[in-house]
Order: C-alpha cells, then sequence, then structure tokens
C-alpha cells in the first residue's frame, strides 16, 4: 500500500482513471487485483476503476479519524466555519466538472446534476452557522450554593452510509452534520456511486484544508460492504451508524447497532402521496404532480409515488397528466434537454417491469410508459391498482406513480395513512385553511400545503416517521450527533443522612 499526497487518481495507461481510498489526510493505493470497476449507466460503458476496500482499510479510516476527533472538537467554530466556506467556493468553481462527474457516473441528468451543485455550496455556507449552536443550557437547582448545567458534547466517530441517489448533496450531508457537531466522519459511499458519494467529498475536503483525518473514505466493489460495516461495529471508536439508505438495509444495522449500544440516525424511504382536492386549478396540479413523480427519473426518496384526488376532477386531471408526462424527453443525461435519464443499474429496470406487470395482472390500468429502452424507463402511470399489489404498498425507485380517486378529504387521509412509510407528503388545494387542518392528521415527517413532496430546505428539520426512520437534518441534527452531560458544581458543604 502506498500513501500518497499528490492527487485522488493515479495515472494510468488508458483514458479509464484509477481512483485511491482516503485516510488520515491521504490518497492511498491498492493493488490492481483489489480494483473493482465503475460503469456509466447511460452507455454501459467503463467509467473509472475504484479500491475495494475491506476490512484493513475501515480499521484503518476509523483510527484515523479517532486520532482526529479531540483536536477537531476542540476547533474554534470561527476555524470550522472557514472551511466550510473555503469548501463551498470550491464547488462552485468546480460546479460544471461535478455535475459531468455525477451524470456519468450515477445518470443523474444535468439540469438535476448542477442543482446538486447549487444547493451543496448553499448548505456548506449554512453549516457554517451550525457549528455555533451546540450550546449548554443553565438548570435550577433546589440546592444551595450549586451551579447545574447542560452542556452538549460531540459523540466522536460517525460511520456515514451514502446513496447513490442524489449522491453529492446526501453525501456531503452525511459528512456536514456530525462534522458541525463536532465528531469526525469515516464514509462508505454507495458502490454504484462511490465517486459522486465519496471520493469526491474527500478530495474537495482535502483541497479546503480540513485536518487529516476529519474526513475519510472508504468505497468497496458491489456486494462487499460487510466487511466494511463488520469493523463499523466491532470498533468502539464509532460512536454513531449515520444511514441514507433503505428500509431493508435499516433494520439490518438498526439491529446491529442495538447489540453493540451504537446510536443510528436512519434517513430512509418513504412512499409519498400527493392529495389533490378538488377546489384547485387542475392545469397547476398538474405541472406539479410531473415534476414531483419524475424528477431525477423517480429516484429520490421525496418522490411522488401515489396521487389520491377527488373525483370530482379525476377524469380531467388524469387525461392532461398522462399528455403531459408523454411529452417528456428521456435519453442521454449528458444532454441539457433531458428529463428522464437512466435508472441506476438493470436490476432497477428489472425491478420496474416486475412491479408494472404484477399491478397489471392483478387488474390495474396502464395509463402510459412501462416501456423502455437500455435502462432508460419510460415515465409510467398506473390506475386501478389493487391493494395487494406491491406497488401500492412498496417504494419502487423509479418513474412509477399510482393515481386514486377518493371522494373526500378524509377518505384521501386514510388512504395516504394504510401504508408504513412516514417520509413527505403533499395537499394541494386552494383552501389552505382546510388543507391546514388535513396536515396534522397525516403520518408523516414532512406535510407540505401547495408544494410538491420533493421539497427540502437546508434549515428545515426533514426526516421521517414510522418506516421512514428517525433523526432530522439541518441544525436540528446536531442533537443525534451530540451527547447532553450534566454538570452540577456545589461551593458549600452537604448535609448527608449518615
Amino acid at each position: 500500500m502506498t500513501d500518497t499526497r499528490t492527487a485522488p487518481v493515479r495515472a494510468a495507461a488508458t483514458d479509464v482513471p484509477t481512483y485511491r481510498w482516503y485516510a488520515a489526510g491521504q490518497w492511498r493505493d491498492l493493488a490492481d487485483s483489489n480494483l473493482f470497476d465503475d460503469f456509466e449507466p447511460y452507455t454501459g460503458g467503463l467509467y473509472a476503476r475504484v479500491p475495494n476496500c475491506g476490512a484493513d482499510e475501515a480499521k484503518i479510516a476509523i483510527a484515523a479519524a479517532d486520532d482526529a476527533f479531540p483536536a477537531w472538537a476542540g476547533t474554534p467554530p470561527v476555524e470550522k466555519a472557514r472551511l466550510f466556506f473555503k469548501a463551498a467556493e470550491i464547488v462552485r468553481r468546480r460546479r460544471g466538472e461535478i455535475a459531468e462527474i455525477l451524470a456519468r457516473e450515477t445518470g443523474s441528468t444535468i439540469p438535476f446534476s448542477t442543482f446538486q451543485q447549487d444547493l451543496v455550496a448553499a448548505t456548506l455556507e449554512q453549516a457554517a452557522n451550525w457549528v455555533y449552536l451546540p450550546k449548554g443550557e443553565v438548570l435550577q437547582s433546589n440546592l444551595p450554593d450549586t451551579h447545574s448545567i447542560g452542556v452538549r458534547r460531540p459523540l466522536g466517530v460517525v460511520a456515514s452510509f451514502t446513496p447513490w441517489n442524489g449522491a453529492n448533496i446526501l453525501a456531503w450531508r452525511a459528512v456536514l452534520n456530525p462534522l458541525a457537531a463536532g465528531c469526525t466522519v469515516v464514509v462508505k459511499p454507495s458502490e454504484f456511486a462511490p465517486i459522486s458519494a465519496g471520493l469526491m467529498v474527500a478530495e474537495i475536503a482535502e483541497e479546503a484544508g480540513f485536518p487529516p483525518g476529519v474526513i475519510n473514505v472508504v468505497p468497496h466493489a458491489p456486494g462487499a460492504a460487510a466487511a466494511i460495516a463488520d469493523e463499523f461495529f466491532a470498533s468502539p471508536d464509532v460512536r454513531c451508524i449515520n444511514l441514507i439508505g433503505g428500509v431493508k438495509t435499516a433494520r439490518m444495522l438498526a439491529e446491529r447497532a442495538g447489540r453493540t449500544l451504537k446510536r443510528t440516525v436512519l434517513e430512509l424511504g418513504g412512499y409519498n402521496p400527493m392529495i389533490i382536492l378538488d377546489d384547485v386549478d387542475v392545469d397547476y396540479a398538474v405541472r406539479m404532480a410531473t415534476f414531483s413523480s419524475f424528477f431525477h427519473q423517480g429516484q429520490i426518496c421525496l418522490n411522488t409515488r401515489k396521487i389520491i384526488i377527488q373525483r370530482g376532477i379525476y377524469d380531467e386531471f388524469l387525461e392532461k397528466f398522462v399528455e403531459r408526462t408523454k411529452t417528456l424527453p428521456s435519453g442521454d443525461p449528458l444532454d441539457p434537454t433531458t428529463i428522464i435519464g437512466p435508472l441506476v443499474t438493470q436490476a432497477a429496470v428489472d425491478l420496474m417491469d416486475e412491479r408494472v406487470k404484477e399491478a397489471v395482472s392483478l387488474g390495474a390500468t396502464l395509463r402510459t410508459g412501462g416501456t423502455h429502452e437500455g435502462l432508460v424507463y419510460q415515465p409510467t402511470i398506473l390506475t386501478d391498482v389493487p391493494y395487494e399489489a406491491t406497488a401500492s404498498n412498496e417504494e419502487t425507485f423509479g418513474p412509477l406513480v399510482i393515481v386514486e380517486p377518493v371522494d373526500t378529504p378524509e377518505d384521501a387521509v386514510a388512504v395516504a395513512n394504510r401504508v408504513h412509510y412516514g417520509l413527505t407528503s403533499t395537499i394541494l388545494a386552494a383552501d389552505t385553511y382546510k388543507a391546514f387542518e388535513l396536515a396534522p392528521k397525516i403520518l408523516h415527517g414532512i406535510v407540505n400545503v401547495n408544494s410538491p413532496t420533493v421539497n427540502d430546505e437546508i434549515h428545515a428539520p426533514m426526516g421521517g416517521v414510522r418506516d421512514s426512520g428517525w433523526g432530522r437534518t439541518g441544525p436540528d441534527s446536531l442533537a443525534d450527533f451530540t451527547d447532553v452531560i450534566w454538570i452540577n458544581t456545589t461551593s458549600s458543604e452537604r448535609q448527608f443522612p449518615f
């Protein structure tokens, strides 16, 4: 294993870059036999070769983060803020370059890829202020001459699992929230986005001047996550498991974390309903539903999965919604006019096909879509979907939405609450007072009134309930990555019973 600070990519005889992994402020090589191929979803071509890290690399990264923790926890807020602002400058300068990496590695369209860079920069700038937020409080005491205070203290090393969808912004979120609290981080990026969801973060952090060991990244090949995860759970230095991912993975991690009493923060998927009441402008409802359902070809945890609409406008809405959906341009994510790019893997396409065909076999009506070319799946609308169909209950990560009519707003809330997810939802209504009355009845962590389900403000406490996880983003996340300790000091002698 060779250590170097020179570059994240080592020289190669071909045009395909070979990446290094990152720990303790050093870019590190693995032997060629321990590299894996990172493919472009749209072309199927080889994009990069990436280290397949395992237990040994995870141990090194954890040790580096643990060594860096005391100094980082004690770094003055003004210095942490300076580093966040510097990283934001770098992201803005490299905006186009990083957007192209996202498009090629994850299939994210250029509009979404560039949007991610703007959001990353803004998040870095806002997080620069969060470093001042972890604070204590003075408590009243019943004892004389006693000073009693509660103080927030950072946990230590946080192991962050970052996803491939929205790879860059979600990777930064998984890093920045713990860093702002005073923790250090080891990132295990998705095998489908090792660069966008991990190594690019390390590259920018190094350029910005973050101290060695504060951010460490250990990528791995498909199917090879277990060795790294095992080290996260085995190490007493890892105090928190921070996952942005799926429910199945979360259940496994939470069970293991329970056995080792590690804290977990889980930002999971959702089956996100959009309720449309019959007093709305139908054309506006169609525009919102199209964006909310098919943004990033349905591969965001916030996408609308079911549109629940009052019967009085159902036929008009459905006709216009289907026609608008048919006009969405699909294809090459590097083409700035593309709206529907490729799904991330063939397995994702196969799952879409399986869910659509199952629903149709059970009596659903296919209104548009249901076909694909390569990994580009056409946006798909289903109606008359029975509740026993998997698509009616489980999140399908792709451009699939169900439209269901109901009679009353109360019926709509009942349909929205019948699934076990609870991430985000929307109520679209001209009568905002009625919508506001309905909002607390929806069992979701986020309820948007007259905004799409895809609605995420940096400073807001975004997060789910029930099967959509626990923990919040933004400044509220600082509570997840800190302990509260009680310090009390008495300056006079106390009386004791014996």
